[in-house]
């Protein structure tokens, strides 16, 4: 009896492992947690629509948290780490610093669906998840997320600095950003209108309102009076990045047509010069249902980047740090 309980433990333990070790490499799947959690999405789903309706600005912020995190290196939590003795994390790289937001969340839904199933449901799908459900409870489109994702064992500050686009960009900038993630021109115009939702801080578009020429007067001189001209003046007043920051609609197309892009980046999606991506603004501006299914597209597209191939990766029990 003896030999043989200890010979089931042990066989347990190798078949955990081989379990774990086959989830790391496997495909991503829209039903990894049914079995093993069946609580994670509506757990998840309940606190990120009770986090909105307390603060709608945060659907913004959740769905920020995920692209940042998957630009750098992959979808893998990265962007959750705090900085310990080994490395300087993301959160202060200049992309984000004072800028990212909504970790509070995050630990929030982590200790729910830890409290619900153990530590089986991974950082890097929670945020995967949050921005998906951010976007739904805004207007926007509930597309399927692809699940299995498992958690870095550290982070960047200079791949944040050198892998996320800056506001800056011009179109040619932002291709090469995109592409380097193997994302298209399609998608770099659906994802940058995720621009739909959410605030700018004055900093990231004061040299648009006071340099670009193709920006409409009567919109440049009213974000004149709330961002004032000189560095390190109201650096960190918001204004809603389109007229309707807390609906997910197409709104952000038909400012890009009126020449009202908040950003330079956004702008230079669309310049009357007949381009592709002219095209593509002009037909989200018209076709509201193809911008909410190519959205969707794009972000199972994004969501599937991939850290390095050899990265050692966990499921963490905080996101804010390994294990």
């Amino acid at each position: 009896m003896v030999f043989s309980s200890s010979f089931s433990f042990v066989l347990c333990c190798v078949v955990i492992l081989a379990a774990v070790f086959v989830t790391s490499e496997a495909q991503l799947t829209p039903n990894f947690y049914e079995k093993v959690c069946p609580e994670a999405l509506p757990t998840i789903k309940g606190l990120v629509k009770k986090a909105i309706e307390k603060e709608p600005r945060m659907g913004a912020s959740l769905l920020r948290l995920h692209f940042h995190d998957c630009f750098v290196n992959g979808c893998d939590g990265s962007v959750l780490l705090a900085d310990t003795a080994n490395f300087t994390g993301e959160m202060t790289a200049f992309p984000n610093n004072n800028s990212i937001r909504g970790f509070e969340v995050i630990d929030e839904i982590k200790a729910a669906v830890n409290s619900a199933c153990g530590n089986v449901v991974s950082c890097a799908d929670i945020l995967a998840v949050a921005a998906r459900d951010s976007v739904a409870k805004l207007g926007g489109p509930s597309y399927k997320v692809l699940l299995g994702r498992q958690d870095s064992l550290n982070a960047s500050w200079m791949d944040a600095n050198t892998n996320l686009p800056a506001p800056f960009l011009n179109l040619t900038g932002l291709l090469i950003s995109f592409s380097s993630k193997n994302l298209n021109l399609q998608d770099l115009v659906v994802l940058s209108a995720a621009h739909t939702i959410g605030l700018a801080q004055c900093a990231t578009f004061r040299t648009r309102i006071y340099n670009d020429t193709n920006i409409e007067p009567s919109f440049q001189a009213d974000r004149q009076r709330i961002c004032p001209p000189v560095f390190g003046t109201g650096d960190n007043t918001t204004v809603g990045l389109d007229g309707t920051p807390f609906n997910f609609d197409n709104a952000y197309f038909n400012n890009l047509l009126a020449q009202k892009g908040l950003l330079h980046s956004d702008q230079e999606l669309f310049k009357h010069d007949f381009s592709a991506a002219d095209f593509l603004v002009r037909r989200y501006s018209t076709f509201p249902e193809a911008f909410m299914k190519d959205f969707g597209d794009s972000m199972i597209k994004m969501g599937n980047l991939k850290p390095p191939t050899g990265a050692k990766t966990e499921i963490r029990m905080n996101c804010s740090k390994i294990n």
